[in-house]
This record gives C-alpha cells, sequence and structure tokens, in this order.
C-alpha cells in the first residue's frame, strides 16, 4: 500500500516549521584568540554572589533527591525581599518558561498577542508555537509606543507582551504609560510586563509592575536571576492574580525548578550587598561607555539595562558587521541584532573594566582604518 509523503513519518502541527527559532549570543572567539570577553548575553560581569555558589555546592551531595515541586522556599525568600505574597509567586526554569506558559495557557488558535516590534523574539516563538498569530507594533525612536499598542488591539486580542526595560534597545516605558495601557485594554486581555532588567532601572520614574500586578486581574509580573549573576542555574519567576497563578500551576512541570537553582537562588536574593554591587558597577560602566562611544561618533539608544545599542555608520567598511568581525578577532564578543530590526547595530553587555576599556581601545582604532 503506497503512503502520502505526509504519512512517511510523523509531522509537526500546522505552523511549528514556520517558526523561526531562536539563536542566542556567540560564546566563542575565532581560533587564536587568546582572551575571550563575553559581552553578548547581558551576563554579570562581577559573577554570582559568592554565597549562592556555596549554597550551590551544599546541594551537590543531595542531587539524588527531587526539589520542592513548589519551590515553597525560594518564593518565600522573594517575598521577603520585595515585600509580597509567597502564594501569589511561580518560579520556573528561567523566566522564558514563565512566558511560554502564558502563551500556551491564554492563547488559541484564532487569538492575537501584540509586542512591540524590536522586544524579544521568543513573545513571537511562543504566540506562535500557540498557534496564535503575532502582532508587531511599531516603536517610536526605539521605545514602546502605548498609543500604537492600544490601535492594534482588536477582540481577537488576548495578551499583551510589554518588555520594560526593552532588550534590546533599553528604552523603557514611564510607568504612567503602563498605567495608561492597562486602564484601557479590555479586561480579558492579559497585560504580561516582562521586568527582567528591573534591577538596573535608575529612574524614578519607573516601576517593574509589582504594585498593578498585586492589584489588576489581568496584568502579571515577570522577573529573572539571569541578570544579576545566575544565567546559568535558569531561574525565572512570576507574580500575579491567584486565579492566573492557579492556572499556569497546572501546566507547568512538576520540577521545573532544579534544586540547585533554588538554594542558589535563595542565598543570591538574600545577598543585598552583592545586588547594589552589581548596581553600581552597571551604573557607572554604562554611563562611561554611552559617553565614550558617542565621543567616537557612534550613536548609542540611551539605555538603562546592563546593555547597550551601538549604531555603525552605513559604509561597508565601517558597517556593524564588519565590527563584530574586528572586534572577535580581539576576543571581544558581541550580539549582532539583524533579527531585532537593527542589521546595523550590534548590542554589547556592561563588562568588566577590562573589557569595557578594550572595546572602546578596538573600536577607536577600528573606525580610523
Amino acid at each position: 500500500m503506497n503512503k502520502r509523503p505526509d504519512q512517511a513519518r510523523p509531522t509537526p502541527r500546522a505552523g511549528i516549521m514556520d517558526i523561526d527559532a531562536y539563536v542566542p549570543g556567540k560564546s566563542t572567539a575565532p581560533a587564536g584568540v587568546a582572551k575571550v570577553y563575553k559581552l553578548s548575553s547581558n551576563e554579570n560581569p562581577l559573577g554570582p554572589s559568592p554565597k549562592a555558589i556555596e549554597a550551590a555546592r551544599e546541594v551537590a551531595a543531595k542531587l539524588d533527591v527531587y526539589p520542592d515541586g513548589t519551590a515553597r522556599r525560594l518564593r518565600e525568600a522573594i517575598a521577603e525581599v520585595h515585600g509580597l505574597n509567597a502564594a501569589n509567586i511561580i518560579c520556573s526554569n528561567g523566566s522564558d518558561e514563565i512566558l511560554g506558559l502564558l502563551a500556551q495557557t491564554y492563547l488559541a488558535p484564532g487569538d492575537e498577542a501584540i509586542f512591540t516590534e524590536h522586544a524579544f523574539m521568543v513573545y513571537k516563538i511562543y504566540i506562535q508555537s500557540a498557534g496564535a498569530t503575532p502582532v508587531a507594533v511599531k516603536e517610536t525612536d526605539e521605545r514602546a509606543d502605548i498609543d500604537a499598542i492600544l490601535a492594534a488591539v482588536t477582540p481577537r486580542t488576548k495578551i499583551v507582551f510589554l518588555a520594560n526595560p526593552n532588550n534590546p534597545t533599553g528604552t523603557y516605558v514611564p510607568f504612567q504609560e503602563v498605567r495608561r495601557l492597562h486602564a484601557s485594554l479590555p479586561k480579558n486581555v492579559l497585560l504580561v510586563l516582562d521586568a527582567a532588567y528591573a534591577e538596573y532601572v535608575r529612574r524614578n520614574d519607573y516601576e517593574a509592575g509589582i504594585e498593578l500586578a498585586g492589584s489588576a486581574e489581568n496584568v502579571v509580573m515577570t522577573r529573572t536571576f539571569s541578570k544579576l549573576g545566575l544565567g546559568g542555574a535558569r531561574i525565572g519567576w512570576m507574580y500575579g492574580p491567584m486565579h492566573i497563578v492557579d492556572a499556569i500551576n497546572r501546566i507547568r512541570g512538576p520540577f521545573n525548578v532544579n534544586a540547585t537553582a533554588i538554594e542558589a537562588g535563595i542565598a543570591a536574593i538574600r545577598d543585598r550587598a552583592h545586588v547594589e554591587r552589581s548596581v553600581m558597577h552597571n551604573e557607572k560602566w554604562l554611563t562611561w561607555l554611552s559617553e565614550e562611544l558617542t565621543k567616537l561618533g557612534l550613536r548609542v539608544t540611551p539605555s538603562v539595562g546592563n546593555f547597550l545599542l551601538i549604531h555603525f555608520p552605513d559604509d561597508k567598511k565601517h558597517s556593524a558587521a564588519a565590527a563584530d568581525d574586528y572586534l572577535a578577532a580581539r576576543g571581544f564578543i558581541l550580539r549582532r541584532v539583524s533579527g531585532y530590526g537593527f542589521p546595523n547595530a550590534l548590542r554589547m553587555s556592561i563588562g568588566t573594566e577590562e573589557a569595557n576599556r578594550g572595546v572602546i581601545a578596538a573600536l577607536a582604532t577600528f573606525l580610523k582604518s
């Protein structure tokens, strides 16, 4: 009996193969480069808290034991530091997992979900994986435009993803504008405030979203431990109303946060001195790098995160691609962001003093060549 080609093997459901897979920042330099400075993934240049390292080591002798499936002690530590109710917190394998679970729970074929044109690429991936339609909204001056988002809302809209601050631009929306967005959304539309870089923001008109997520029925805030030194541990969390927490808990993996991550996370979030050192280091070098790059004649998008978006000249000799190759050959690994709509820009994570000064010196030579 002859079989049709599509019956010869399992095939993904419609739409899956239309998804462009996420490509992370590279971490290696060309062969022969003696020292590598990875500035492509917005990691903490100070590394993890020493207390988190010690806590992770203590778990090593107990790796045969399953972790607490509710991550209760980690949720309680988060609640203690931020003044929250632990019952309204879900912990996850990175905040990416939570974003995916929200899409899986609240989107279906025929639905729409909104994000801005230069936002985190996983939003589109998760929307498509749920069979829904992604709606990318134009930004203004590389910043989310609240009026444009509201204009894109239709009866099919079920989720609005707002990265605040946004990656890779580093721009943010003042919280008065976030509240205006929420007040104008239909009550059945879920507003997801992705505050992955909240710890780094030092602006009086910024809020991560805790108060709104704690008072509204259709708002959640997602956060991560990755930017403060635990990227490898993969810890994220969500704060929101109980009805959403209950829905997500029904479909998340039973042991989605591993034992090492739980203990390291508890120690890390309570080590406020390490958090403050990380923030102060970032504030100093974010300002310095912005000034030095501008002096070189490069445009830099004003950032409140732990990275900068650097725009290069239009000539091929000094393009972002040429600069990336030049820097990589000298051990400085930055992030190409063509997939985010910036074909002639590079994103640079704030690094150590040595790395930051090295990039500026290398770019100065590159631009003179």
